[in-house]
């Protein structure tokens, strides 16, 4: 097999250059934004406003107006998340009456203070109550918050209702057409979105694993496997969106869990690559948790990268790697793309293996299984391929493939007892924010009687995706802080737009763009923007001054306030409470993948594997998002800061290793060249018993469990016949990653003070 003549090895710029710019463009952007989620969302909301703007403009709608039919064509339009467009047009259709029964209380209500504020602590109590309801829920309770709250912004009154009624029809039926007609947005078509997404990220993953094998120096390599780490983790992240997706975009669901499956042997493959270039620009096997712990240092002798003909061909060969994900079926010009991955699949085989170091060989060998991954991919995502040209080793990669995709069967997930009376925690979110709501009107009233409700504001929007005192607290934060800013960048655009109706509501548009295209990327810029359009629109409605914008600092930082104050009196659920219980369900979920896997490696029934690694990773997710109060930089206890981050970089470095356990055991009933090994049951009893013990200890401090260390895991298997080798090759990748697990679990007991005991014997 000829392996110099296909692809040669070229600087970045020629091999950019042979992909049209709007290629590398859309998958950039495809990239950056899986999905394209963010930009749909901004695009849809600023066509819901600038379509009610025009038709409200066209009908003499006076200003007040204006602003209320843009506030209500944003929430109704954001408000709205589920998946499926008939339940979009369901919970739209239910949210203009709301919409009418909010409005119609705050005008009525608007000369009776005492009632008028009772009546908006109730209606902010159903609004978080109602999020029990699921999607429509939520959406209905933040329709009727918004709209109530949008009717004190612009002063509603009784005589006011047929206009104001008008108003909000127009921006109902904008939000629709934005929704069904302007940005249509479909499961399927979000689904493929995410697909490409996958498949751009997985480009820009092997190209930062190629940089990381070029850097020279100490400090380039830093940067490199830095990222490598970034890469990982925004990998990770579009594997879970595919996967909340896969139900409502496809049809079949088998075929919905051959592209999990295809997503997560692509996610392992890649993940294992990078761990295994770090190994070989090293003097010593990498540490896994090198790859997921941030600071981390590179391990001995990893600075400088090796010069010589295999290196060069792993180099070629990671280009022609990249060039393979990101190459459409579709966009197979002639047969180069063909012996491109036959080259890459030969690997496989050991006697295509190029002379080399061993480290080096297993770069090669994890190229090869990459290449068989990106093939699965491919073949899901794109349909059935051109195999004329295919060689041995591909014919025999597309034989596994079928023979697993044949294999898959649907399972049901177990449904799980839900939480009752003030423990759901709905429940306890509505009556926080109820008495945080009560408490910021009385504040926001003695600083100012007509604009108290920017403090009500803030109290709601902290508890918005906040389950624990520490992230209200940074929630809170953040929203000053963007807050503080917007308020310079507010007196700035006031200055600017003047009174120029046309020209405000442009530059409202541009800000109500930004701040859902930058929403989940930072907190702070999306109140940053919330605050400079703001400032705009005081403009327009002849209430702007220096003193209204310092006024609503004020307001913001009183809401924050009485919303940490509640949230830390009123059934209060501590950071360090919350991240044990997410800990505990961690590890549980990391006992059961690793439980299962090895037990089917070991020979014992087929189990829905996939399933239960995805449960780990969405509780992993869970934990990393609930233990951003103390990781955060502005934290003064250093210490435990540290301490977070190594224990979430351990239980990362963990899962990887279920993962890979998970994903071998996957292939066990289809391929010949894999067969179950029963000693592995026995070599993963100690793992699985270390678990349970943290588990234990992490639930219930007065547990006397301990974590047990001995003899590395390869020592506790015997040869199956006397003089025989002790085991395969994948038998030892498998017991690679048994180990690995076994150390991170023992590496837990320190920072989670769970005591070890000595080995016996």
């Amino acid at each position: 097999m000829s392996r110099g003549r296909t692809v040669r090895s070229s600087p970045p710029g020629v091999r950019e250059a042979g992909r049209p710019g709007r290629a590398r463009l859309r998958d950039l952007v495809a990239a950056s934004d899986p999905g394209l989620l963010r930009l749909a969302a901004g695009l849809r909301t600023v066509g819901a406003i600038a379509l009610t703007l025009a038709v409200l403009g066209l009908l003499g709608a006076q200003v007040p107006h204006l602003v209320a039919g843009a506030i209500a064509a944003m929430v109704a339009t954001f408000a709205i998340r589920e998946k499926q467009r008939a339940q979009q047009a369901v919970t739209l259709a239910l949210g203009l009456p709301v919409a009418l029964a909010a409005v119609t209380l705050a005008a009525l209500l608007r000369s009776h203070v005492v009632v008028g504020d009772l009546v908006f602590v109730a209606l902010i109590f159903c609004a978080v109550y109602g999020r029990r309801y699921g999607d429509r829920g939520t959406a209905l309770g933040m329709i009727g918050f918004q709209v109530y709250f949008a009717s004190l912004f612009v002063g509603a009154t009784v005589s006011a209702l047929p206009q104001l009624y008008g108003t909000l029809v127009v921006a109902f039926l904008a939000s629709a057409v934005a929704r069904f007609a302007l940005v249509p947005e479909t499961p399927t078509g979000m689904l493929e979105r995410l697909r490409e997404a996958f498949r751009a990220r997985l480009a820009q993953l092997v190209a930062t694993q190629l940089e990381l094998l070029d850097a020279a120096g100490p400090e380039d390599v830093e940067k490199a496997l830095e990222h490598v780490r970034d890469g990982t983790a925004r990998l990770h992240e579009t594997a879970l969106m595919i996967q909340g997706r896969l139900e409502e975009g496809t049809a079949d669901e088998t075929v919905a869990r051959l592209v999990q499956r295809r997503v997560a042997d692509a996610e392992v493959a890649a993940e294992r690559l990078g761990l295994l270039l770090l190994t070989a620009r090293s003097a010593e096997r990498a540490d896994t948790l090198t790859l997921h712990l941030p600071g981390a240092p590179v391990p001995r002798a990893g600075t400088l990268p090796v010069r010589d003909r295999a290196t060069d061909t792993v180099r070629r060969d990671l280009e022609a790697l990249r060039l393979l994900v990101l190459r459409p079926v579709s966009a197979q010009p002639g047969t180069g793309l063909s012996h491109v991955r036959n080259r890459l699949l030969g690997y496989r085989d050991e006697e295509n293996l190029p002379a080399a170091p061993p480290a080096v060989q297993d770069v090669f060998r994890g190229i090869g299984e990459a290449a068989r991954a990106v093939l699965g991919l491919r073949t899901a995502l794109d349909g059935p391929q051109d195999e004329s040209d295919d060689s041995p080793a591909t014919t025999r990669s597309r034989e596994e493939l079928d023979a697993e995709d044949a294999a898959i069967d649907a399972g049901e997930d177990p449904a799980q007892e839900a939480p009752a009376g003030l423990r759901r925690p709905t429940t306890r979110a509505a009556v926080q924010v109820a008495v945080g709501s009560s408490l910021a009107m009385v504040g926001g009233e003695l600083l100012s009687s007509q604009r108290w409700y920017w403090a009500v504001l803030t109290c709601w929007i902290v508890f918005i995706n906040t389950a624990s005192t520490g992230e209200i607290l940074v929630k809170g934060y953040r929203r000053l802080l963007g807050t503080v800013l917007g308020v310079v960048a507010g007196i700035g655009l006031a200055a600017l737009v003047g009174h120029h109706t046309l020209t405000a509501f442009a530059v409202v548009l541009v800000c109500v763009f930004l701040m859902f295209y930058t929403a989940p990327l930072s907190y702070t810029l999306m109140s940053f923007f919330v605050t400079a359009a703001l400032g705009v629109l005081y403009t327009l409605l002849h209430t702007y001054s220096l003193s209204v914008l310092v006024l609503r600092v004020e307001e913001t930082a009183l809401g924050a306030a009485c919303g940490v104050l509640a949230a830390a009196l009123v059934l209060p659920v501590r950071t360090d409470r919350r991240t044990n219980d997410l800990l505990v369900e961690v590890l549980d979920r990391l006992a059961d993948v690793t439980e299962t896997a090895v037990d089917q490696l070991s020979g014992g029934p087929p189990a829905e594997l996939l399933d239960k690694a995805r449960d780990l990773d969405q509780a992993l997710a869970d934990l990393r998002a609930a233990t951003q109060p103390l990781t955060h930089p502005v934290t003064p206890l250093r210490a435990r800061r540290d301490t977070a981050r190594y224990v979430v970089a351990l239980l990362e470095t963990c899962a990887y290793h279920a993962r890979s356990l998970a994903a071998t055991a996957e292939l066990l009933p289809t391929h010949p060249s894999i067969a179950a090994d029963p000693r592995l049951r026995g070599a993963g009893r100690r793992i699985l018993r270390n678990i349970r013990a943290t588990a234990a200890r992490v639930a219930d401090s007065r547990s006397t469990d301990e974590v047990e260390t001995g003899p590395s895991v390869a020592s506790l298997l015997e040869p199956a016949v006397p003089g025989s080798p002790r085991f395969g090759r994948v038998t030892d990748r498998v017991l690679r990653h048994l180990q690995r697990l076994d150390e991170g679990v023992v590496g837990l007991a320190r920072p989670l003070r769970v005591p070890v005991a000595r080995p016996k014997g």
